[in-house]
């Protein structure tokens, strides 16, 4: 008799894909950043991503019928306001992570950026002591484990963190928040939704702050086009929405974080194959020590 895949099954297998698209898309990030400022590329990334989810819920409600036959009217009223609220919530925190993350894969590379990011899978469980979850004495075993294999990872010769490393790991510390507001708010409303208010939330403060501190080009927009279409739709309105659903589905911000950090290895694979970035010996080294660490954080 076939055994049936459980609901943590499939949310396992939703991160899953997450990562990989997302470790791909540090690739496109890069590229994008050739012809595009930070807070320009993103606000038309998160833009795209929330016109997608628009469309979508357009399509849905059409074949669907009205909104009330997927909810009562009770339902429906609260669902709406937790997802402008937690939409806002993860969004005001997804602007800053994805803005520093942005900023720092302009001066570092994609694989390395993603293994700096993937730092946020130590401080989930730690910022979760906020939230009356006292961490294992591993995870702070494991944060000191990550250190070193950042230091193998970031320091060639003196003891220094370049810029973009250090917007990263900025980038890393802002991330954990967006992850716990997620999983705080997506069992209390429906997933597009909050995801679609989420986009349009970064998409839109990206875009006052493109305005006020760069330049903006139309003509920026047909070279870096495929990389804004990956990253858009792609990373942006199916991994997002992805991650939404998984972490619903597993109920557990801690273990969710675990399969999502394997973005960063999706993220060197892609920047050796597509664009022939090389890491040193050095630096793989502390790649193994920084993703060993991860491991045993959520074992």
């Amino acid at each position: 008799m076939q055994r049936q895949i459980t609901q943590k099954e499939a949310g396992a297998a939703m991160l899953f894909l997450t990562a990989l698209i997302w470790g791909t898309a540090l690739v496109s990030q890069s590229v994008a950043m050739e012809y595009m400022e930070p807070f320009t590329f993103c606000s038309a990334r998160f833009m795209l991503s929330g016109a997608a989810l628009v469309l979508f819920l357009a399509l849905r409600k059409r074949i669907v019928g009205k909104e009330s036959l997927l909810y009562r009217p009770e339902e429906l009223r609260e669902k709406k306001q937790n997802a402008w609220i937690g939409g806002l919530i993860c969004g005001l925190f997804l602007f800053a992570a994805s803005a520093f993350q942005q900023f720092g894969i302009r001066t570092t590379e994609a694989g390395k950026a993603g293994f700096l990011t993937a730092l946020y899978i130590i401080l989930v469980p730690i910022y979760s002591i906020g939230l009356g979850k006292r961490p294992h004495v591993r995870i702070w075993i494991a944060a000191l484990i990550a250190l070193v294999g950042l230091y193998f990872l970031c320091i060639e010769g003196s003891f220094f963190l370049e810029r973009g490393d250090l917007l990263c790991v900025i980038s890393a510390f802002i991330y954990p928040l967006q992850i716990l507001a997620l999983d705080r708010y997506v069992m209390r409303t429906d997933t597009v939704m909050l995801s679609c208010v989420q986009f349009w939330t970064v998409g839109l403060l990206s875009l006052v702050m493109a305005l006020m501190t760069e330049t903006p080009r139309l003509s920026s927009l047909l070279p870096a086009g495929g990389a804004v279409l990956y990253a858009g739709v792609m990373s942006g309105a199916i991994a997002y929405t992805l991650q939404g659903v998984g972490q619903k589905r597993m109920q557990n911000p801690t273990a969710a974080s675990l399969i999502m950090s394997l973005e960063a290895v999706f993220g060197v694979l892609a920047g050796w194959l597509l664009i022939g970035e090389a890491l040193s010996p050095r630096k793989l080294l502390g790649c193994v020590i920084l993703f060993c660490a991860i491991v045993l954080a959520q074992l």
